[in-house]
């Protein structure tokens, strides 16, 4: 009697395993400020997570999404707090300020929950530092989400760099990040408000856009350290941008190499484009789609034209759920990861201080 007992529960218990992790991902939101949450609405329509719960307590914002995407009165809270307590998530994706988002790893981490934040992962390193000491505590997942972690072209670039070694020992990298300026472009009020405030932002274009160099440099160089960061900094529309920077060029210097990071609100068009140059050759990434590349001093440029990455690398909240699940395992100094994101913070912090002091920045060991 009892084999067919044990069998039983054997059987059970592998379906329930099997049913948990091909089942969508339970994921809340916290805030709705950060225009980005797009992403996650139009990324639900896949399958890979469901939105149980949304936090936020601006009456204007919560009519707006709900029109928008259909969303039932039930899924808002007026705080995370009552989210997590009435609908019990796996996960939260944070859509507010900047300096929020230590606030979502502080109720999230201690409860096992694991949180996505937009980019950059936190307002300043010491925000940071704790939030890395929570995810670690609590074992959970800490992510940062950008644009350019999906894009084709820097996934290629990556392989051609270390799977192929197409140009050699990586010798300088030009990052170039921004548009014509948030409220140029016509960004939500609620969104323009705290992405123009140091308090909920950090800085400016140093921040919005700074990021992204830091991330994509710091992953292209598989964690290796910088030895200094020099940033220099302008306001160049004070009338639109009193409180903040809205153009920055971060230098930023390793024992053999450097990368330029130019992030701006100033671009007379929209770009997210890196260059790379190494030894022999150079691999220039336009677009998310668009690689060029040259491999030898003697020959023309090469263009190539890239597809859709596979999933679930091609949408951020199916590869958080997919590493929820354990569908599959990041590598080490991943875009998304945390440790690349500290690094980033160290740049990010030390651009800062060297705008203001206006000097090189030493990142050595308990220089910051």
């Amino acid at each position: 009697m009892r084999l067919p007992l044990l069998l039983c529960f054997c059987l059970f218990a592998g379906f329930f395993s099997l049913a948990q992790k091909t089942a969508p991902l339970r994921i809340g939101v916290a805030g709705l400020t950060h225009t980005h949450v797009h992403g996650i609405f139009n990324s639900a329509k896949r399958g890979e997570i469901e939105i149980v719960g949304i936090a936020e307590s601006n009456k204007v914002l919560i009519k707006r999404y709900s029109e928008q995407y259909h969303i039932p009165a039930d899924k808002f809270f007026p705080s995370l707090q009552a989210l997590l307590e009435a609908r019990k998530p796996e996960a939260v994706a944070a859509f507010n300020s900047i300096y929020e988002h230590l606030d979502v790893v502080q109720q999230c981490a201690p409860k096992g929950i694991h949180i996505m934040v937009e980019k950059p992962l936190a307002v300043s390193l010491d925000h940071a530092r704790q939030m890395e000491a929570l995810a670690r505590k609590n074992k959970v997942l800490l992510l940062t989400n950008f644009e350019t972690t999906w894009y084709a072209s820097m996934e290629e670039t990556f392989k051609m760099v270390h799977e192929h070694g197409a140009i050699g020992d990586i010798r300088r990298m030009v990052v170039h990040d921004g548009h014509q300026g948030p409220k140029e472009i016509g960004v939500d009020p609620e969104f323009l408000s705290w992405l123009t405030d140091p308090k909920f932002n950090g800085a400016g274009a140093l921040m919005d856009f700074g990021c992204y160099g830091a991330n994509l440099a710091t992953w292209l160089l598989k964690g290796e350290r910088p030895v200094s960061v020099t940033a220099i900094v302008q306001t160049i529309k004070p009338a639109i941008y009193p409180k903040v920077d809205d153009d920055a060029t971060i230098v930023v210097q390793y024992p053999q190499r450097q990368v330029v990071i130019q992030a701006s609100w100033n671009w007379p068009y929209s770009r997210k484009d890196l260059e790379v140059y190494g030894q022999t050759g150079s691999l220039l990434a336009p677009d998310k789609s668009t690689l060029i590349y040259r491999l030898d001093d003697g020959d023309p440029p090469t263009h190539r034209m890239l597809g859709n990455r596979k999933a679930p690398y091609d949408d951020p909240f199916a590869y958080f759920a997919a590493l929820v699940r354990g569908k599959i395992q990041a590598p080490e100094y991943d875009l998304s990861s945390l440790e690349t994101n500290m690094i980033v913070m160290e740049i990010l912090e030390a651009a800062k201080q060297s705008a203001k002091e206006k000097r090189t920045i030493s990142l050595e060991p308990g220089k910051l």
